[in-house]
């Protein structure tokens, strides 16, 4: 199966809901607006012919500009194809809010958390949405460009010796 066979089936499905594409090293990525992930990451589980039924990475990716500062990546397999895909939404920070996909892949679970504890992107619907590093009391996401290098002295208490 080809990047261009795969591309042209997810356009004729999903059409609108992708507004963009490309291609680096022979990986395929889609561009897919916010709030149809789930139904883009059904469709590519569910038809028979692509068959993505693998979740194999999600992460947040925080390109520091003003409109759309935040990218969430999903990483997706196929088994019954040795293919890689990979979807991309962007997200804005004053609402930074994606759909979760754990309806679709339960491995979503834990990488939604660990992308709302580091980067602050919530994934609405999630079952358990809770910081899985960071203690739930602490307000800021360290992976975020605009996190000191160092740290913000005093905005966690530290284990002694």
């Amino acid at each position: 199966m080809t990047n261009e066979h795969i591309l042209a089936r997810v356009t004729a499905a999903c059409g609108p809901m992708i507004t963009g594409s490309s291609e680096f090293r022979g990986d395929l990525t889609l561009t897919v607006r916010t709030a149809d992930i789930v139904p883009v990451c059904r469709f590519l589980r569910d038809d028979p012919e692509l068959s993505f039924e693998m979740l194999i990475d999600l992460l947040g990716v925080d390109m520091a500009r003003a409109e759309g500062r935040f990218e969430v990546v999903y990483t997706l397999s196929s088994l019954k194809h040795p293919m890689i895909l990979r979807l991309k939404v962007v997200v804005d920070q004053d609402h930074a809010s994606v759909p979760t996909v754990t309806g679709v892949w339960k491995a979503a679970d834990w990488h939604e958390r660990e992308t709302f504890d580091m980067f602050g992107v919530r994934f609405e619907g999630h079952p358990d949405l809770r910081r899985m590093y960071m203690p739930e009391e602490y307000e800021y996401f360290p992976l975020r460009k605009d996190f000191p290098l160092m740290g913000i002295p005093d905005s966690i208490p530290l284990p002694r010796n």
